[in-house]
């Protein structure tokens, strides 16, 4: 099966290159391009694209709008092309809270050189992007309330095919586990909205400390943080390395490096090393907090592709911890969290509000 691609963007240079790139991949065709939001909106009515690339910096109409247009009136999922910079990193995160899948820096230098590495990466993101597009209706009514209200609305749980063998939701498996003395979530594509609707839902005397992982650029979690931190009761701020966990504080991961937590509660913030694919990596981070605080730790993992989380969830489950996982129907992209259901790791599958709602309640 072919995916069609819609290019929008209002550079022409760009857009031929970006055509060159997606019509020279197997499995991969362009149907179309815009040169700005409201010509998008119209050629997204008009050919239904199974994805769409977005620029967010458009005469007439630019991108943020855009995609809020068209995730109202045909919900498709979007790649959104951003700048490594702070207002970048804020502008895209404006556009997943409105409703697109995913984002890649967008680097004119890299595509006039004609990057391999880049012809990978937007391959793969557009080929993921599109895997996302079943849930695309339901993914814009809950972005939707999720903006309008700082909280999303429930979603039926669904199963989780033949393949695993846990229902959509789970009782404990460990109801004698000792009360949890920190929260450990990790999570990658479709995790800035995840996160904002979990945390969202936390009060301001929340009794337990946590550490995220969100796959995330250098330049971004900066901004990621400060974002979440105006829109919660409890404190969010990026990890520095030294800080130390206590109730009511989210640390986030710094983009680019590993979050390690240590004796008596101190965060180890650790260069990133090449050796490993992601920087921050949930495995590691999970591992530790496995190492200090054995099964006092409730690790909890949210939407994402790949499998990120579920050696260090190995790890915590010989620890005796407690593990949580998002459903398959309320994540952007079911990777992470069905690594976690198949390896038959997760005490507890959820739907996303239903997370949220159960960490409210932990005292």
């Amino acid at each position: 099966m072919t995916v069609s691609v819609l290019i929008v963007d209002d550079s022409g240079f760009f857009r031929r290159r970006l055509a060159e790139i997606i019509d020279g991949a197997a499995g991969l065709t362009v149907i179309g391009t815009a040169a700005n939001g409201r010509e998008a909106v119209e050629q997204v009515l008009k050919l239904k694209p199974d994805v769409v690339t977005m620029d967010y910096e458009m005469p007439v109409m630019d991108g943020i709008t855009a995609v809020k247009q068209i995730m109202l009136k045909c919900p498709t999922p979007i790649l959104m092309f951003s700048s490594l910079t702070h207002e970048g990193a804020r502008v895209t995160l404006d556009s997943l809270s409105a409703g697109a899948v995913d984002f890649l820096p967008k680097s004119f230098d890299e595509i006039s050189k004609n990057s391999s590495g880049l012809k990978e990466r937007l391959v793969e993101r557009i080929l993921t992007v599109a895997g996302s597009g079943k849930g695309a209706q339901r993914r814009s009514s809950f972005v939707s309330s999720a903006r309008d209200t700082a909280a999303p609305v429930a979603r039926p749980a669904s199963t989780l095919g033949s393949a695993v063998s846990q229902p959509a939701v789970s009782r404990p498996r460990n109801p004698n586990s000792s009360k949890p003395a920190m929260v450990a979530i990790a999570t990658s594509t479709g995790g800035p909205v995840a996160l904002q609707a979990v945390l969202t839902k936390l009060p301001a005397s929340f009794p337990l400390p946590l550490v995220l992982v969100q796959h995330m650029p250098a330049t971004f979690t900066p901004a990621f943080a400060e974002r979440l931190n105006a829109l919660c009761k409890i404190e969010v701020r990026e990890a520095k390395d030294g800080d130390r966990l206590k109730p009511g504080l989210a640390l986030l991961a710094p983009g680019g490096k590993q979050l390690m937590v240590s004796k008596n509660g101190i965060v180890k913030i650790l260069p990133g090393d090449e050796r490993v694919n992601y920087k921050p990596c949930a495995d590691i981070t999970f591992g530790s907090a496995a190492n200090v605080y054995g099964d006092k730790v409730l690790a909890i993992v949210l939407t994402g592709m790949g499998s990120d989380g579920c050696e260090g969830a190995k790890i915590l489950k010989q620890k005796g911890a407690v593990i949580w996982a998002q459903d398959e129907n309320t994540s952007v992209i079911y990777g992470m969290p069905m690594a976690i259901a198949k390896a038959q790791l997760a005490d507890e599958i959820m739907p996303l509000d239903r997370i949220g709602q159960r960490l409210s309640e932990l005292r």
